[in-house]
């Protein structure tokens, strides 16, 4: 019903946003707001693997920001694209509460959320490290009263549904949170000791006595939990804020909600040394007495999007017959998010599997605006001739993105900027051709798509996981940081240079391709050729005998590992499922053997 989009992106596809009522952006964790995650290559079985677009037993990172948010405009964005990749779902945004989240918030209601989620420190996993559990977050008071009070003062309470939660455990602990601002409320903590979780917080070991939170057969034959329990627990929580209410003389939630007169401070606060130089009254300063819930839609203007307008009537025979069709369009850079939402109806229609290759061709010129082609699935191909802005081939999910230079700029396509950045950032399956350079973070989370472009700046390929990036010009700095999986390959005339730019902290750079790796690279150039006429593509290929050794591979060492010992076992006989898994228990023995020989 709900599902997060964070910063990992891990699958977040077509697919898994249609099948959604409600799309969470997480910003960020109240028990440790700031920080990443890392789930260790121990627990990631060939089923996680598979269904987060990476490789078993390597280790997955989840970087602490979101990659494509670096400001409020940038979420904006993103809350445009979900909106469009799901008009039906609300889209909500999760923040941790701190000081100045009331100014964020009021951000995110301008940005145009339907809810916004204020998290207190005081759940959250059991993964997270102790310091964070102990020395970061804030309660969820004080973060809820501050987002309340902004909103209500800046006219934009009635737009946005707030919503909170950081271990609410009773009836009381949600009465009180309505009072300060609250109309829906997450749990979290209580349902997982109910299914029967004792907080060893040993979750990122896969080590869990009660098979909570590991995927290990034998541990999770120990799972005792059961749904009836959760739904007896909040049977209770309702009966428990009835009798509340009830002294308090309020028949609704909504009555409830801001309603702070109906606390008072506790006189033990002046007879304690230290809580008695608390100044409390801010917790229970009311704005407006006559504030309204959520009563406005936001305004998403999905209807005055080429989607809406031109393109879903077009190609709807397409969709529902697979009856390839093609259209012609001039965009300008107001066109945000096109082809995310005709994406929408063939997901929908067809599911994951979606249309055969090249059902609908929609050819583009002009100058595009952020999101071209965003999370487009599989049967849809975008062939922009001109230029595009940020975030272009967001989420790919299985569709085709060409970006080509206009016939003037061709012969100088390896030297002109024709994309902006953060380009492909959670592509999970598809394929791009760049005729031209791209901007900053270039394919980062790149967890399965195939692509060319003809130069990156800055952070190309960073926390990729899955898929092939050949690139056929300069690279920016910190190419391949937290690569785990996937490959990528550079074209230069000058390798050191190149090598210096590039991360080297889990990756290897080689010189030498295997002859498979070059009937690879070769295969998307000439299909790069083919769709964009590269005149740089076109001079490699000519030459290929000379030019082919100037090409370096860069391979994650630990997903090099992996793959290898995968494909030696279907060599033997196995199928791949059974090769990766056999794969992922070798490497997990070897690891336990280690550590018992070093103890």
């Amino acid at each position: 019903a709900i599902k997060q989009v964070a910063s990992a992106r891990f699958g977040v596809d077509s697919d898994y946003l249609v099948n959604a009522n409600e799309l969470q952006i997480k910003m960020a964790q109240g028990a440790k707001p700031g920080e990443g995650g890392q789930l260790p290559g121990d627990k990631v079985y060939p089923w996680i693997a598979n269904t987060r677009r990476s490789t078993p037993g390597v280790d997955l990172i989840s970087p602490p920001p979101h990659h494509d948010i670096y400001s409020i405009e940038d979420l904006a964005q993103l809350i445009f694209d979900l909106k469009n990749a799901n008009p039906k779902a609300r889209i909500s945004v999760k923040l941790a509460a701190k000081s100045g989240v009331g100014t964020i918030s009021a951000g995110v209601a301008k940005g145009k959320a339907d809810v916004i989620s204020i998290v207190g420190y005081d759940g959250g996993t059991g993964a997270s490290p102790k310091t964070s559990i102990k020395h970061t977050g804030l309660p969820l008071e004080i973060g809820l009263t501050e987002a309340h009070q902004t909103l209500i003062l800046n006219g934009l309470r009635q737009r946005v549904a707030l919503e909170t939660d950081g271990k609410l455990l009773t009836g009381k602990d949600v009465v009180m949170s309505a009072i300060l601002g609250a109309e829906e409320f997450g749990f979290a903590t209580a349902p997982l000791v109910i299914l029967g979780c004792v907080m060893m917080r040993v979750c990122h070991l896969d080590t869990c006595p009660v098979g909570v939170a590991t995927q290990n057969p034998a541990l999770r034959e120990r799972f005792t939990g059961k749904p009836e329990d959760i739904e007896n627990f909040m049977r209770f929580i309702a009966e428990d804020m009835r009798e509340i209410m009830a002294t308090l003389g309020v028949r609704t939630v909504d009555e409830l909600v801001g309603q702070t007169q109906l606390l008072k401070i506790h006189e033990r606060k002046q007879l304690h040394w230290k809580a008695k130089y608390l100044d409390l009254s801010r917790l229970l300063y009311k704005p407006d007495e006559a504030f309204q819930l959520k009563k406005e839609k936001q305004a998403h203007q999905l209807e005055e999007t080429l989607d809406q307008v031109i393109l879903y009537p077009y190609f709807k025979s397409s969709i529902e017959e697979k009856q390839p069709q093609q259209i012609k369009l001039h965009v300008t850079n107001i066109d945000r998010a096109t082809g995310t939402t005709l994406g929408y109806h063939v997901t929908k229609t067809h599911g994951e599997q979606g249309l055969p290759e090249d059902t609908i061709n929609i050819r583009l010129s002009g100058s595009s605006g952020q999101s071209v082609a965003a999370f487009i699935p599989k049967g849809m191909t975008i062939h922009l001739t001109g230029d595009a802005n940020d975030y272009a081939g967001k989420g790919l999910s299985g569709g085709k993105l060409i970006i080509e230079a206009t016939e003037t700029m061709k012969p100088q396509a390896d030297r002109a900027i024709i994309a902006g950045n953060v380009c492909f950032i959670g592509a999970t399956s598809g394929e791009g051709y760049i005729n031209g350079l791209a901007g900053e973070r270039f394919a980062v989370r790149n967890s399965g798509a195939n692509l060319v472009v003809e130069g990156v700046g800055d952070n190309g390929c960073e926390y990729m996981t899955a898929g092939h990036v050949v690139v056929i010009g300069s690279i920016g700095k910190n190419f391949a940081a937290g690569m785990s999986g996937g490959e990528a390959y550079l074209y230069t005339t000058n390798k050191d240079t190149t090598s210096a730019y590039i991360n080297q902290e889990l990756v290897d750079v080689e010189d030498n391709l295997t002859k498979a790796a070059l009937q690879k690279v070769k295969q998307q150039l000439m299909n790069h050729l083919e769709y964009t006429q590269s005149v740089k593509t076109q001079y490699i290929l000519d030459n290929w005998e000379t030019e082919k050794s100037n090409f370096i591979a860069v391979i994650p060492r630990r997903y090099k590992l992996v793959t290898g010992k995968i494909d030696r076992l279907i060599s033997t006989g196995a199928t791949r499922e059974e090769a990766s898994l056999l794969a992922f228990n070798e490497i997990k023995a070897e690891k336990l053997k280690k550590a018992v020989k070093t103890k």
